[in-house]
């Protein structure tokens, strides 16, 4: 697929530029319940920004995967948490449950109108449907937009990207 070899030649450590980029242009509000993840090989890192909202006062929460049909269940995370070993070579923290309403979520692809291709569980999209009001944000590579990523009814569709060159915004809000 042309993302993935897109974002094989993307340096991670540019989820800095990220972070510097969300924060300026689309930070979550004050109180919000963040969700987030921890990169794959491959994937933007995302933990310098996870770093910077827990230092905000943010609560973070972590993905869980469940078997396959069940929407994700989130853990709190802080700094140093004891984190498990999960499916699919994810990992999570061992903390309590808790339910995000400003998500950050991972793709394979994206376009400007908020449709991203996963890693075709539809884990995100059973996680969203269940969660009316929430705000997600794609984390990416600028590489990894393509002009159409094909949608079906039940995709969620993102309120907007963030890569290393900046915000794109997909919906109003």
């Amino acid at each position: 697929m042309l993302a993935l070899a897109a974002r094989a030649l993307c340096d991670p450590a540019w989820g800095m530029r990220l972070a510097e980029h969300l924060l300026a242009a689309l930070p979550p509000p004050p109180g919000a319940v963040v969700s987030g993840f921890w990169p794959l090989a491959g994937e933007i890192d995302i933990r310098p920004l996870l770093l910077a909202l827990h230092r905000r006062g943010h609560a973070i929460l972590l993905p869980e995967t469940p078997p396959r049909g069940r929407p994700l269940v989130f853990r709190h995370w802080h700094p140093g948490a004891a984190m498990r070993q999960e499916r699919f070579g994810t990992v999570c923290p061992e903390g309590d449950t808790g339910t995000p309403d400003w998500l950050l979520v991972p793709l394979l692809a994206f376009d400007r109108s908020g449709r991203r291709l996963g890693y075709g569980g539809g884990y995100y999209d059973r996680t969203l449907a269940g969660l009316p009001g929430a705000r997600a944000i794609g984390c990416a590579f600028a590489a990894q937009e393509l002009d159409a990523v094909p949608a079906d009814g039940h995709d969620a569709r993102l309120d907007a990207v963030a890569t290393e060159r900046g915000v794109i915004r997909c919906k109003d809000f």
